[in-house]
Order: C-alpha cells, then sequence, then structure tokens
C-alpha cells in the first residue's frame, strides 16, 4: 500500500489502509485516517489531521508553513475531515499563531492548482474550482460553489449555498443563497441552480425558496436602505433560511468585518 520511493517519517500515524503514491513525502506530526489515498509526489507536513476516505491526487503540498511575514515557527496545524478530494497541485496552509488551525470539513472538492492560505475555514459540501487563490482566515460556509480563477481576500465570509461565478474578484463577504459575479463583484441574484439542487425548493411546498425570493427583492430590488431592508426581513417566514442570511448580513457590517457585497438595487420608478 506504501511506494517503496515514499518517504514517511516513522512517527507519522497512518491508518494500515492508508495508499501512498511514489516520492511522496509525509511529515512526523502527520495523521492520516482509514481508506486514505494519497497520490505521487505529494508532501504533508506539520501537525496535519486528515481523516477517512480522502483522495489527495499529484503534487498537493498540504501542512507547509503559511506564506505570512508574522509567522514566526509556531506550532499550528491542518484538520481535514472525511471523503474530500483534493486535485492536483492544491496547496493548504497551516495557521500562523500557535494552536491554531487551517480547517475544511467533509465532502469538497477543491480543483487544481486551487491555494487555501494560513486560517482558512471551508464547510462540508464546497466546490472550490481550478486555481482559486483563498487568502489568509478566509471562511466558506457549506455548499458554496467558487467558480474558477477567482481571488478571495482576506477575511472575507462567504455564505452557505452561494455561487460565485469564475474569474471575479471578492474583496467582501458574499451572502448566502445569492449568486456573486464581476469585478468589482455584485449581487446578481438568487443562486436558483443550487437552490434546486439542495432540494430546497422542495421543502414545505417551496415555502423556504419562496421567502427568500421575497428577501432577495427586499434586499437587492427595493428602494429600502440596507437597514430597513434587513428589519423588513423580520416580516417574512421566519424560515431557517432567511434567518440565516440576516443574521449573516448583520454580522457582516459589525466592526472588523469586510462587509457584505452590494446588489443592483432599483431604481425609483422602475419596474419591480
Amino acid at each position: 500500500m506504501i511506494h517503496p520511493t515514499a518517504v514517511i517519517h516513522p512517527q507519522a500515524q497512518l491508518h494500515p489502509s492508508v495508499r501512498v503514491g511514489a516520492y511522496a513525502v509525509i511529515g512526523e506530526q502527520v495523521t492520516i485516517g482509514r481508506d486514505t489515498t494519497i497520490e505521487a509526489h505529494v508532501v504533508i507536513d506539520g501537525a496535519t489531521n486528515i481523516g477517512e476516505r480522502n483522495h489527495i491526487f499529484p503534487g498537493a503540498a498540504i501542512g507547509l508553513e503559511p506564506q505570512d511575514l508574522k509567522y514566526e515557527g509556531a506550532i499550528s496545524g491542518v484538520s481535514i475531515g472525511n471523503d474530500n478530494r483534493i486535485r492536483e497541485y492544491v496547496t493548504i496552509n497551516r495557521a500562523t499563531q500557535g494552536g491554531e488551525m487551517t480547517c475544511i470539513g467533509d465532502n469538497n472538492l477543491l480543483m487544481a492548482y486551487v491555494h487555501v492560505a494560513h486560517n482558512c475555514t471551508i464547510g462540508n459540501g464546497v466546490v472550490i474550482t481550478n486555481a482559486v487563490e483563498l487568502a489568509g482566515h478566509v471562511c466558506v460556509e457549506s455548499n458554496a460553489r467558487i467558480g474558477g480563477v477567482v481571488g478571495v481576500h482576506q477575511f472575507v465570509h462567504i455564505g452557505q449555498l452561494s455561487m460565485v461565478g469564475g474569474m471575479s474578484r471578492i474583496d467582501r463577504d458574499v451572502p448566502p443563497y445569492m449568486l456573486v459575479e464581476g469585478n468589482p463583484s455584485r449581487v446578481r441574484a438568487l443562486n436558483q441552480v443550487g437552490l434546486k439542487r439542495s432540494g430546497l425548493m422542495e421543502v414545505d411546498e417551496g415555502q423556504a425558496f419562496q421567502a427568500l425570493k421575497k428577501a432577495f427583492r427586499l434586499l437587492y430590488r427595493s428602494d429600502l436602505t440596507l437597514d430597513r431592508a434587513l428589519d423588513g426581513l423580520n416580516m417574512l417566514p421566519g424560515t431557517p433560511e432567511v434567518q440565516h442570511l440576516q443574521r449573516f448580513l448583520q454580522a457582516s457590517r459589525q466592526p472588523g468585518r469586510r462587509g457584505p457585497i452590494s446588489g443592483q438595487r432599483r431604481h425609483r420608478g422602475e419596474a419591480s
């Protein structure tokens, strides 16, 4: 199960079912769970904990030092859950400060040349397309989709079930359930394709989806200020999705956060 040219530190902890390809390098503090496949030329180092049934493709580099000038050699790590596919030449850096982690959940697909910088957090069921660059401290909530060749500014939050169009510049928070695209980026529409695939349109005879449509119109197609639009969300059916959207936007506007990406607001007199 381990190619004879692989270099594995004797203190590394690999489940007996782990497969390791040619010329892979695995460091001292690495732990790898059941039925995980490490392909050729992968490098895994630092305090990196990888769960079960992951597939890491050739050339990936995981757990190496962060590209952060503040890093001074602290013991930090990377945590990766189960059932992830990490494609060719993905880089995942460990956190900057001692005891901190870069965290990736379960069932994610990181396509070729994705970069996940220090202290990032990625939820479950996320798809990140080729050549996406996540700067430090980025948070991507579950079931988000990020198109190819996207750059994401440090400390940005990307909401659940959102979609970021390819070649966009993301320098502020992406609201949940929305489709965001452009440079500068704007909220263009509800992520209806993602919502349909998630089954949300079928919940309570589509009540959750209809509530999100009303929320979208209130936030991005009305003459209300964002403050008043957020207050207006209280008048909509209190579905978990609308509540999450409201909490996300309120948190995004707090000091220290990037603030939410704006939308194409309707001009006065324009048909709704």
